[in-house]
Parts: C-alpha cells; sequence; structure tokens
C-alpha cells in the first residue's frame, strides 16, 4: 500500500489558536483542501482514492507550527493541533495517523505535551520544524526532546519552518519556498551529524522531506570539508546521512529522484506529498505518482512506492 508520511490538515480552531500564539494571521491554503471543513475532508479523501493512497501521516506546514514566544499560548495551539488530529484519525482510523506537535521553544512544557499527545489515537511519531524561533532544534536546550524520543526508539518527521534560512541572499530574492526551505532540509541533517545527535540517540528513526533537499549532491563534499577527524565524528557524515529517510517531494525532478537513490538507496527513501501545497501546480495523483515514470534500477520504484514507509512506521 502506498503510504504518504508527508500531508498536512490545519482545522480552522488549530489556525486561530495557531494566529493567536504566533502574533500573525495565519489562514488555511486557499483554495486548497486542508482544513477539517467537511467539504475539505471529502475532497482530502476522493484525492486519496484517485492517487491509490491507503493513508496519511498528518503534521502541520511550513509556517504553522506553534513554535510562539508566549509560553501559554504556544501550548494551547499545540494542543488544540494535536486533539484535532488524533480526532480525525478517530474518524479514519485507516486512512489517517498524525505526528505530535510541540510548542517550541518551551522544553519543560514540550515534554509534557509530548508525553499526553503521544497517547492519542494515532499518534506515531514526533514532528519538529527545523528551528524554531529562529534557533535549529539540533541546539542543545532541545536535547532533552531527543532523549524522550530515543527512550521510546521513535520517529522524528522534520519540516521546514518557512524562514528563509535566516538569510536575506534568499528572502530578499523571493526565494524562501524555491530554495529556502530545500536549504533548511540540508541544514538540519548538517546539524544533526555536527552535533553528534544520531550517535547519541541511536533508536530515534529520523526522516528529512524533499528529498533531503541538496544533501545527496554533498555527500563526499561534507566527507572532506566536514571531516570525521577534523570534527571528532563517530563515523563519516556520509554514513550517517545515509541512515536517514527521506520522502520523494521534488516537483517530479526525475534528476532528482536519481540523484536521491544513488546517494541513500532506495529503501532510505518513501514516498510523501507536501499535500495540499504542490496542488498548485499538479493533481495529487501526479505528486504521489511520479516515481513510477523514473528509469529507476529494478525493484527500486516498488521500495520506495511500497515498502519504505510501512518498514519505517511499522504498519
Amino acid at each position: 500500500m502506498i503510504i504518504d508520511i508527508h500531508a498536512h490538515y490545519h482545522p480552522r480552531a488549530f489556525l486561530a489558536a495557531l494566529s493567536t500564539a504566533m502574533e500573525r494571521e495565519i489562514g488555511p491554503f486557499v483554495p486548497h483542501p486542508d482544513t477539517d471543513d467537511p467539504e475539505h475532508i471529502e475532497t482530502r479523501l476522493r484525492q486519496m482514492e484517485e492517487a491509490g493512497v491507503a493513508l496519511q501521516v498528518l503534521s502541520p506546514a511550513a509556517g504553522r507550527g506553534p513554535y510562539g514566544k508566549d509560553e501559554s499560548t504556544s501550548v494551547a495551539a499545540a494542543r488544540l493541533c494535536n486533539d484535532q488530529h488524533a480526532e480525525l484519525v478517530a474518524r479514519y482510523p485507516d486512512k489517517f495517523k498524525a505526528f505530535v506537535t510541540l510548542p517550541l521553544p518551551h522544553i519543560e512544557a514540550s515534554l509534557v505535551e509530548l508525553k499526553r499527545a503521544m497517547e492519542l489515537p494515532g499518534m506515531i511519531g514526533l514532528n519538529l520544524h527545523i528551528s524554531a524561533q529562529d534557533r535549529s532544534v539540533a541546539e542543545d536546550e532541545f536535547l532533552p526532546i531527543y532523549e524522550e524520543m530515543n527512550r521510546r526508539k521513535g520517529i522524528i518527521f522534520f519540516h521546514p519552518c518557512g524562514n528563509s534560512i535566516c538569510s536575506p541572499m534568499i528572502a530578499d530574492y523571493g526565494l524562501g519556498g524555491a530554495m529556502g526551505t530545500s536549504l533548511e532540509d540540508a541544514a538540519i541533517v548538517a546539524h544533526l551529524i555536527g552535533k553528534k545527535i544520531p550517535s547519541q540517540f541511536p533508536d530515534i528513526t529520523f526522516v528529512v522531506p524533499h528529498l533531503g533537499g541538496p544533501i545527496a549532491m554533498l555527500l563526499e563534499r561534507l566527507d572532506n570539508q566536514f571531516s570525521m577527524q577534523a570534527r571528532g565524528l563517530p563515523e563519516p557524515p556520509s554514513v550517517t546521512a545515509r541512515r536517514f529517510y527521506y520522502d520523494t517531494v521534488g516537483h517530479a525532478s526525475h534528476a532528482a529522484l536519481t540523484c536521491a537513490v544513488m546517494a541513500y538507496g532506495a529503501e532510505h527513501v518513501l514516498v510523501g506529498s507536501d499535500f495540499p501545497v504542490l496542488h498548485s501546480f499538479e493533481t495529487y495523483e501526479r505528486t504521489i505518482n511520479w516515481p513510477k515514470d523514473v528509469s529507476l534500477p529494478a525493484g527500486a520504484v516498488e521500495q520506495i512506492m511500497e515498502k519504505t514507509a510501512a518498514s519505517v512506521l511499522g504498519l
């Protein structure tokens, strides 16, 4: 079965709470079906059926993590997000699972919410946006989150926060979506490696979206110029990067998917859609099934489409 590990869902009450937490208006992806409006749910289910998707794993999109300065409003938004994701899972247990959302950078409150929300129906891991209040979530202050997920032998799904990687060279040129998010993906892989988080917490499964951004093209360069010896790393960066998993959101780039499969192996690539973000450019069916058109080694497409996600998620 096809499992879409990267799908977004934004109930309207959550968006209202998020607007309060982030102190700015945050709305749905107009006109795309990302809310809990009945017609949006019906459209989502119909599109899943048309695309052959058996299951979506839900999380909030870029700019929709409840990472506000005020702890109380961030906690309220995170709890509402988790509760409403769990409510949809409970209504359609065979169609949806979800990742827990935390009120970062408030660590103690996040640990409380993590323990509470992981007990909700259908929660199968944790979503971390790549930075919180412009601090990489690989920084030491976030280590208690990794400690708890390691204890649980859990999954962490990372997602860009959409801050143009804090660079005016990206933001000022309007490249936040076109380049910034992919650079965030690459940055979190490098940050995790540099902070030795995978070796400290070996029981966590790490999943990075968008084929890992340009990481697949940088493995040998990292080995040479971010070297194991110079950084005191337990293994070459390329080895650690190949332990992660990467989803297929690549705007149907055959070259990007071919590179990712060559770099990581098909058994470390799994289906993702970024639902409903790519609806602006193509159908959901196309977003899901385009890897079938790529000339990959024998068995690679079947591995990506049918096997990797089920194995990673234990479903």
